[in-house]
């Protein structure tokens, strides 16, 4: 039996084409797919600009998926189950790994970037890497992946009760980063260069907003709000030389700078700053099993409204147009998916 599935050939070029289903493989789980979130990593593959772009890529690691085939198995995955699960694909054998920080294998495989992801009819997936959707609405629960991301970026930065807290871009990620960093006592504003995203992001309750017209009306905007001292934290979710620059320039001394976005541009800059301000800063690459686990409870008891991110909704079929009318009009959306 033939399944379809959505791949990018090449840049600027998305085809929906047909292969076999998945066999059952030890350890596995056959899923059904039901809605796929589009990532800014799948849109940078779409464009040519993501760092981890291979060609041809089927794109996709935010999704939602219920069990059809499963042998008894010690990890509670059952038939017919509603689930997400972890598309960050490690070695296990790694220093990294043998640490514990499975999230930054050196030779990480994430589906959509480095391996094929799960825009297909139906996938195949490691039952330990599958997760219990615990009675969420399956369009809700393929927006967990996107706020695990930020959520494990905000615990890097241990935000305390009372932290001024900046996230330098509006985007989903960005978005997230502010309910993540607000949910843990932060006094949190956003800062984007389109208002409309700033409209949006203010649902949240934030403290407040930055609309960036440029380094000198961004750099007052900052001292007006923290009174010269600085942000306590400062979390970049773009991933442009320009929005790290933010982030270091509006950091207090001994501020904590955490970098989620991804991107492909390098930068000079003066770095002695960093040891001028005593700065901490950190990366943030992907996210742990805890993370989804702790964020499926939180989203079940209504501490944050995820369907509040998703902006449209395209059938699979229509894949094209749901990658070109995103970055056409990427300003006024936040999360856009594919149902299955």
């Amino acid at each position: 039996m033939n399944m379809k599935y959505v791949t990018i050939t090449e840049p600027g070029k998305v085809e929906i084409q047909e292969t076999e289903m998945p066999k059952l493989e030890k350890g596995h789980a056959i899923l059904k797919l039901l809605y796929g979130g589009i990532c800014g990593s799948d849109l940078g593959t779409y464009k040519g600009t993501f760092l981890y772009s291979k060609y041809p890529r089927i794109p996709g690691h935010e999704f939602s998926a219920e069990v059809i085939e499963v042998a008894p198995n010690d990890f509670g995955v059952e038939k017919g189950m509603i689930v997400t699960g972890n598309p960050y694909f490690n070695c296990g054998k790694c220093y990294s790994c043998e640490r514990g920080h499975v999230n930054c294998c050196t030779s990480n495989e994430t589906m959509g970037a480095q391996r094929d992801g799960a825009f297909g009819q139906y996938i195949s997936m490691p039952v330990e890497r599958i997760y219990d959707g615990k009675g969420l609405p399956a369009k809700t629960l393929a927006a967990t992946e996107p706020f695990c991301i930020s959520y494990h970026a905000v615990k890097r930065a241990n935000i305390q009760p009372g932290d001024k807290v900046l996230v330098v871009g509006s985007g989903t990620i960005g978005y997230l980063a502010a309910a993540a960093a607000k949910m843990m006592g932060g006094e949190v504003y956003v800062s984007d260069v389109a208002e409309p995203k700033l409209e949006y992001v203010k649902r949240l309750g934030i403290a407040g907003t930055i609309l960036n017209k440029g380094d000198e009306d961004f750099n007052a905007r900052v001292s007006e709000i923290t009174d010269g001292k600085g942000f306590d934290v400062c979390i970049e979710a773009v991933g442009l030389p320009s929005t790290f620059m933010n982030c270091i320039n509006a950091s207090a001394f001994r501020g904590r700078v955490i970098i989620v976005g991804i991107g492909k541009q390098s930068l000079d800059f003066f770095y002695s700053i960093i040891q001028t301000k005593e700065l901490d800063i950190f990366g943030s690459r992907n996210a742990k099993k805890e993370d989804f686990l702790e964020l499926i409870d939180y989203v079940k008891a209504g501490k944050v409204d995820l369907d509040s991110i998703i902006s449209v909704v395209y059938d699979f079929e229509d894949a094209e147009k749901a990658f070109r009318e995103t970055v056409q009009n990427g300003a006024d959306k936040l999360k856009v998916m594919l149902k299955f």
